[in-house]
């Protein structure tokens, strides 16, 4: 058990480093979460950033979720350190104690940390979502179906023996919470209100 509580505490911990925030203030002294949707993830920081200085966001917030589910190889072979150290990256980057608590939704840490899992589901999951940025343009639809999909795949794979069950634990409680915290886009989804790929990076007006 003390391997498992030491990959979490990790994990949260490496979830909880703001890089879109840090990134944000480095590059253009603002804080992204006062613009947008208000949150610090790689989506937010594109429209608020641009293209050019999201990517360390993108690269960073992948990142820490891969690393957070690799670290645990280093001290032992509890297949659930692992899965629970990239499930607590999620949580860390949701609920960052760095940023008061303030961060993203966890799409990135959690696709990173699916890869360090088992880089085979990115065959499946990378592409399917490919396809829906493709054909919406709603960065918030590409991340519902790539989570849910990412879940689905675990599930196959854990009961076909591929990986342990807890990897399909962790995926399905992560991809879990990931659509839970897409509720409000949901809503505008449904609405036809929800701003495309690169758009609504406007000051908040609660800001």
């Amino acid at each position: 058990m003390i391997d498992v509580f030491i990959a979490v505490v990790m994990g949260y911990l490496l979830g909880s480093i703001p890089v879109g925030l840090l990134v944000g203030r480095k590059a253009q002294g603002v804080d992204v979460r006062e613009y947008g949707s208000g949150k610090t993830g790689f989506t937010n920081s594109l429209r608020v950033l641009g293209m050019k200085r999201s990517l360390p966001v993108f690269v960073g917030d992948f990142g820490k979720g891969a690393l957070a589910a690799l670290l645990p190889l280093f001290y032992t072979d509890d297949p659930w350190a692992r899965a629970l150290g990239g499930l607590a990256a999620i949580v860390g980057h949701v609920w960052p104690v760095f940023a008061g608590f303030r961060g993203g939704r966890g799409v990135l840490p959690g696709l990173g940390a699916l890869a360090a899992l088992n880089p085979l589901a990115l065959a499946i999951v990378v592409p399917v979502a490919g396809l829906t940025l493709i054909a919406t343009k709603y960065m918030s639809a590409t991340s519902i179906v790539g989570c849910t999909t990412g879940a689905i795949v675990f599930v196959a794979f854990a009961a076909t023996g591929i990986h342990p069950w807890s990897h399909a634990v962790a995926a399905v409680l992560g991809s879990s919470l990931i659509v839970i915290l897409h509720r409000d886009n949901i809503k505008r989804l449904m609405a036809g209100t929800e701003p495309k790929v690169g758009r609504g990076g406007q000051r908040r007006a609660t800001a």
